[in-house]
C-alpha cells in the first residue's frame, strides 16, 4: 500500500513538474519562468560595475539562492523521470543542469567568466512554449521541425556547393592580389575574404586593389544576394509538401521529458512508452 502511494504520488509530481495541460503544471511553468527571468536580471546587474560595487553582496547570495532552487527542481526532475539518465542527457536536461553548475565552478576556478556563464540560464526560457495554449503556433512549431528535417540533404548539399564556391574563388584572388595585395596574404585569408564577400558580410578589413579583383569581388557580391534567398526557398517547399503535424497533447514523455502529440503511444524522441492521459482513464 505505501508503494503504490509512493508511486501515485511521484506520477502526480511528475504531470506538475513535466506537463502542461493542467492548471497546476502552467502555474509552475509560470513561477519557474519568472525565477529564471529574475536569476538572469541578477547576473547581468552584477556585471556593472557601479551596481557590483554597491549591491554586490546581495547579488551574489541572491544568485546562491537561485542556484539553489534551481538544484531542487533539477534533481525534482531526476526524481520523477522513469529513466533519470535519458532526461539528463536530453535537450532540455543539459540546459537545466546548466542552469546551475556554473556558479559552482566559482569555488573551483576563480575566474569571472565562470560565474557570468549562469546567464544561459535564459536559454531555459524556451520553456515559454510549454505553456503557450495556443494551438495553431505549437503547431506550426512542429511543423516547422518536420519542415527543416525534410530540407536537411537539399540544404546539406547547397553549404558543400558553397563551401567548394568559397574555396576556388579564394584560391583565384590569392593568385590574383597576392603578388600586389598584402591583405592577401594566404590561401586561408583569401578564403576567409572570399566567404564575408558571398555572404554580404563584408568586414572591410581586406579589400581588393587590382581591377580585375575588383570585377570578381562585386560578381561575388551579386551572387551573394541570391545565395541568401536559396536556403529560404528550400524550407519554405519542404514546408509545402509537409503534411499537417499531429497538434501537441500538452504532457510529457515520463523518461526524457519531452512533449509528445496526441495518438502517440510511444515518444518520437527515446522511443519511451508513453502514459495514458488520466483525464481519459476511467475512474
Amino acid at each position: 500500500m505505501g508503494s503504490s502511494k509512493k508511486t501515485l504520488t511521484r506520477q502526480g509530481l511528475r504531470r506538475i513538474i513535466f506537463d502542461h495541460n493542467t492548471r497546476s503544471s502552467k502555474a509552475f511553468d509560470v513561477i519557474l519562468l519568472i525565477v529564471i527571468g529574475l536569476a538572469v536580471v541578477v547576473a547581468m546587474l552584477e556585471s556593472v560595475d557601479v551596481i557590483s560595487r554597491k549591491h554586490g553582496q546581495m547579488l551574489r547570495t541572491a544568485e546562491w539562492i537561485f542556484t539553489i532552487l534551481f538544484m531542487l527542481e533539477y534533481s525534482a526532475r531526476l526524481y520523477c523521470s522513469n529513466s533519470p539518465l535519458k532526461y539528463a542527457l536530453s535537450p532540455f536536461g543539459v540546459i537545466d543542469l546548466l542552469g546551475w553548475i556554473p556558479l559552482w565552478l566559482t569555488l573551483l576556478i576563480d575566474h569571472d567568466a565562470a560565474h557570468y556563464l549562469t546567464v544561459i540560464r535564459m536559454l531555459r526560457m524556451l520553456r515559454v512554449f510549454r505553456i503557450l495554449s495556443l494551438r495553431m503556433m505549437t503547431n506550426m512549431r512542429r511543423k516547422l521541425k518536420l519542415s527543416l528535417n525534410a530540407a536537411r540533404p537539399a540544404i546539406l548539399s547547397f553549404m558543400l556547393f558553397v563551401v567548394i564556391l568559397v574555396t576556388i574563388l579564394g584560391s583565384l584572388m590569392y593568385i590574383i592580389e597576392g603578388t600586389q595585395n598584402p591583405d592577401f596574404s594566404s590561401i586561408p585569408t583569401s578564403i576567409y575574404w572570399a566567404i564575408s564577400s558571398i555572404t554580404t558580410v563584408g568586414f572591410g578589413d581586406i579589400t581588393p586593389i587590382t581591377p580585375l579583383g575588383k570585377i570578381i569581388a562585386s560578381i561575388m557580391m551579386l551572387i551573394g544576394y541570391a545565395i541568401i534567398a536559396v536556403p529560404t526557398g528550400i524550407v519554405v517547399a519542404a514546408m509545402n509538401d509537409t503534411s499537417e503535424a499531429p497538434p501537441e497533447s500538452g504532457r510529457a514523455c515520463p523518461e526524457c521529458g519531452r512533449d509528445y502529440s496526441d495518438n502517440t503511444e510511444h515518444c518520437e524522441n527515446c522511443s519511451g512508452k508513453l502514459e495514458e492521459d488520466p483525464a481519459n482513464e476511467n475512474p
